[in-house]
C-alpha cells in the first residue's frame, strides 16, 4: 500500500477515536465557522465532501434553515457510518462518495463545502473540478485547509516527538498532509487549472486548541488519525509507548492537566 493510500485510511478504531479526541480538539471552532459563513446566504442544496465523522454536518444542520439540504458524503464507510450513528438535528443525506469522482449530476448544488479534507485529495485540481462541475453557475466553493505545521502548535509537537521515537524513519503524515497543503498560491494555481478562474477569497483564521489534559491530543493524534497507521508500520508493539512520549513532550510545552496551544487555518471561497 502507498504512502498516499495509508493517508486516506480511517478506519478500525481510529473513526472512535477521532471524534471522541480530534474533533473537540481542533475540528469545532472551524465547523462553526464554515456553518455560519454558509448561514448568512443559505444555500436550496449543498454537497459537503470528506465529511469525516460529521462535525460541520452537525454545525450546518443546527445553523441553516430546513429549507436548505444537506447532503454529506466521505470516501471512508466507517466515517459517514459514525456520522450516521451520531446523528444530526434534522434529516440529511449520508452518502459513501469519492471526491475524485462524485456520484451527482452537473449543477445539481448552490455550494460545495469541505472541512480539511481537500489536503487528502491526490488531484486537487481534479477535484476542484467536480467539484464546479456539480456547482449550479454562480455557485459557491467553500473549504478550509491547515496553515503550515508550524502554526498548529501540537500537531508539530507531537511530529517533533514522535521522530525521537523513530529516528530514522520519522513518521510525517501530520506535516506532509494535513498541514501540506497550506500555499495560497499554490491553491488558487489548482482552482484555476479546475476552471474556478474568479479570484478565490482566503482568510487566515487563528483559534485554540484546548483539551483537558496534556494526554488527550496525543492520543488524538497518535490514535485518532492515520499517523497510527505510520507508526504501526514501524512497530504496532510501540505505539502506546509512542503516544506516552507524544504526550510527556506536550506536557513539557504546555503543562500537565488542562493544555492551551495555537492552530491556524486558511479559509477559501470562490465562486463556480
Amino acid at each position: 500500500m502507498t504512502t498516499a493510500q495509508i493517508d486516506k485510511l480511517f478506519t478500525g478504531s481510529i473513526p472512535q477515536l477521532y471524534e471522541q479526541y480530534l474533533v473537540p480538539l481542533i475540528f469545532e471552532p472551524y465547523a462553526q465557522d464554515l456553518a455560519a459563513r454558509l448561514a448568512g446566504t443559505p444555500p436550496a442544496r449543498i454537497l459537503e465532501i470528506a465529511a469525516g465523522t460529521g462535525v460541520l454536518t452537525r454545525a450546518m444542520a443546527g445553523a441553516l434553515p430546513a429549507t436548505s439540504a444537506i447532503v454529506a458524503t466521505d470516501l471512508n464507510q466507517p466515517m459517514i457510518d459514525h456520522g450516521r450513528a451520531i446523528g444530526t438535528r434534522r434529516a440529511v443525506e449520508w452518502h459513501q462518495a469519492d471526491a475524485m469522482k462524485l456520484p451527482f449530476d452537473d449543477a445539481s448544488f448552490d455550494a460545495v463545502v469541505c472541512q480539511f479534507g481537500v489536503m487528502f485529495f491526490p488531484d486537487k485540481p481534479a477535484a476542484f473540478a467536480e467539484a464546479r462541475r456539480v456547482l449550479k453557475r454562480g455557485g459557491t466553493l467553500l473549504f478550509n485547509v491547515w496553515d503550515r505545521i508550524e502554526e498548529n502548535e501540537f500537531a508539530d509537537v507531537v511530529t517533533t516527538a514522535l521522530a525521537g521515537v523513530f529516528p530514522h524513519d520519522a513518521p510525517r503524515f501530520l506535516a506532509r498532509t494535513p498541514h501540506g497543503y497550506h500555499d495560497k498560491d499554490a491553491i488558487g494555481r489548482d482552482l484555476a487549472k479546475a476552471g474556478l478562474t474568479a479570484r478565490p477569497e482566503i482568510e487566515t483564521l487563528a483559534a485554540r486548541s484546548r483539551a483537558g489534559s496534556h494526554g488527550s491530543p496525543a492520543i488524538a493524534y497518535c490514535q485518532g488519525t492515520p499517523l497510527r497507521n505510520e507508526i504501526e508500520a514501524r512497530d504496532a508493539s510501540r505505539l502506546a509507548e509512542a503516544t506516552e512520549i507524544a504526550a510527556e513532550a506536550i506536557g513539557v510545552r504546555f503543562g500537565r492537566g488542562y493544555v492551551d496551544a495555537k492552530i491556524q487555518a486558511h479559509i477559501v471561497s470562490v465562486k463556480a
